[in-house]
């Protein structure tokens, strides 16, 4: 049920009619009366109501919008959006049991995360608001999916900026000691209490599935973390070589590797960057190279190093692939645009005086969404490139 309602400004509105559903704490022109993570009608300075929105007393982003209609945002309301994600999800998702079903302002659902695992779940409710929502949330996991187990892995560092404590654990269910689901019909291991984001890299998925139709030959993997790109390609190519510097992802990619008795695979623990200098020393060359680092760039400050990272990185796979080789270069870097990335990859490509064709440009997964109208929503780019 609402508990209030807040008053804003012409600027926020109008980001509001824009599309987008975040008002900044600038644009509240009420003093804050209201309980942190309080539901709330957003009200222009003659009283209408412009939606309903979950309020933070402490984030720059004090409202993110649930709905553009007056209504109660209550149990009934959560469950036909999860409803709704998880019926989208069914259309798109082929041949893997690990995928996003909630993606925050992807769905409507802004600050809240939902990863299926096979039979158990991983949430995040990175806001007041739904943290307020959390219990509500699992009921509704529990009544539409009967998970083996509900984890909640809301540790990540945004949540210092609602004020709320970073914490984990299993909320419902029992966790099994090892969850194991098909990802583009291989088998992975994940730990949803110990592994990146929720346990694993999901926004990748159609990103390999892609690459493979490609690979071939000997096959470099560079930031292999635990194998998503090694194991998906293994089974197309010769051999496969996978750098990561983590030995604890290095330990989940080998039992990736077992699950799918592959042969092929090399796993080498190194600085990405580094590797890819000696190789080039040794004159090594591969057929099909994978690229897909940590963000660059976390900040706007960051891009103009960001932007020469990855050209001396794509630089150095450049000129150690084989004519009619593949590159599947990446980048999860917000605030490094698609046009900003092509730009530093054709000028590696000059350096490195390689004629490059683009083959896809492709974003992050659609169990993903991009929100149109919401910039942040689309972060990841990935460039499938041929030299010829």
């Amino acid at each position: 049920m609402d508990a209030g309602s807040i008053t804003v400004s012409k600027r926020g509105l109008d980001r509001l009619r824009a599309g987008h559903v975040w008002i900044y704490r600038s644009d509240l022109t009420a003093p804050d009366a209201v309980a942190p993570g309080a539901r709330v009608c957003v009200r222009d300075a003659k009283g209408r109501c412009h939606g309903q929105a979950i309020y933070s007393s402490q984030s720059q982003i004090a409202l993110r919008l649930l709905s553009r209609e007056c209504r109660a945002i209550d149990k009934a309301f959560l469950s036909a959006r999860i409803a709704d994600a998880d019926a989208y999800r069914k259309r798109i998702v082929q041949d893997s049991e690990a995928y996003r079903l909630v993606s925050s302002e992807g769905d409507l659902l802004p600050s809240l995360i939902i990863d299926r695992y096979a039979g158990c779940f991983s949430i995040q409710t990175l806001s007041q608001g739904m943290e307020n929502l959390k219990s509500e949330l699992v009921e509704i996991l529990r009544e539409q999916f009967s998970p083996q187990a509900v984890v909640e892995r809301n540790d990540a560092g945004v949540r210092a900026l609602e004020g709320l404590p970073q914490q984990k654990g299993v909320v419902d269910g029992e966790l099994p000691r090892e969850v194991v689901a098909k990802m583009n019909g291989m088998k992975f291991a994940f730990d949803l209490l110990g592994g990146q984001k929720t346990g694993g890299f999901l926004d990748q998925r159609e990103n390999q599935a892609a690459a493979r139709h490609y690979a071939h030959g000997r096959a470099l993997d560079v930031f292999a973390y635990n194998g998503g790109f090694a194991i998906t390609l293994a089974p197309q190519c010769e051999s496969v070589v996978a750098v990561e510097t983590s030995e604890e992802a290095l330990a989940l990619a080998r039992r990736n590797q077992e699950l799918n008795a592959l042969a092929n695979l090399d796993w080498r623990a190194a600085n990405g960057f580094d590797f890819l200098k000696a190789a080039d020393q040794a004159r090594e060359r591969f057929d099909t190279i994978v690229l897909d680092p940590p963000p660059f760039a976390r900040a706007k400050s960051n891009l103009e190093s960001a932007l020469r990272g990855y050209k001396e990185l794509n630089l150095r796979a450049l000129k150690l692939l084989n004519p009619s080789g593949y590159l599947v270069t990446c980048s999860c870097s917000f605030h490094v645009s698609e046009s900003d990335f092509l730009s530093a990859i054709a000028d590696a490509a000059l350096d490195a005086r390689r004629s490059v064709t683009v083959v896809e440009r492709r974003a992050q997964a659609r169990d993903h969404p991009i929100l149109l109208t919401v910039p942040e929503t689309h972060y990841l780019k990935c460039l499938i490139l041929r030299v010829i």
